[in-house]
């Protein structure tokens, strides 16, 4: 551990203030992202525009599916949600939808 604390330490802190280079950075070095950590990272990429938003969008859909089994609809809203951040990074709709069906997983 350094002096600033654990990789997942620093990546939560990273997250918390919005830091979209160090916390991408930072996930690389974990092992494993939880999901509604790996969902917050998204929320921040599509805030800056950032071309590896897709990407991640594309990973979380894949664990999310994985991970959770959801039904169809709850994949293809998840989906839809993703679509919508893309276009409009600062969605309440899209966050909230995304936000319910991680917490439900």
């Amino acid at each position: 551990m350094t002096s600033k604390g654990s990789i997942s330490g620093q990546f939560q802190r990273a997250l918390t203030a919005g830091n979209t280079m160090s916390a991408y950075s930072l996930a690389m070095e974990l092992p494993k992202v939880r999901l509604d950590d790996a969902l917050r990272l998204c929320f921040l990429l599509a805030a800056d525009r950032d071309w590896r938003f897709e990407k991640a969008a594309k990973r979380w859909l894949e664990r999310f599916s994985a991970e959770h089994h959801p039904s169809l609809s709850e994949l293809l809203m998840a989906g839809a949600a993703f679509v919508e951040l893309a276009r409009q990074p600062e969605s309440k709709v899209a966050r909230e939808t995304l936000t319910r069906l991680a917490a439900t997983a």
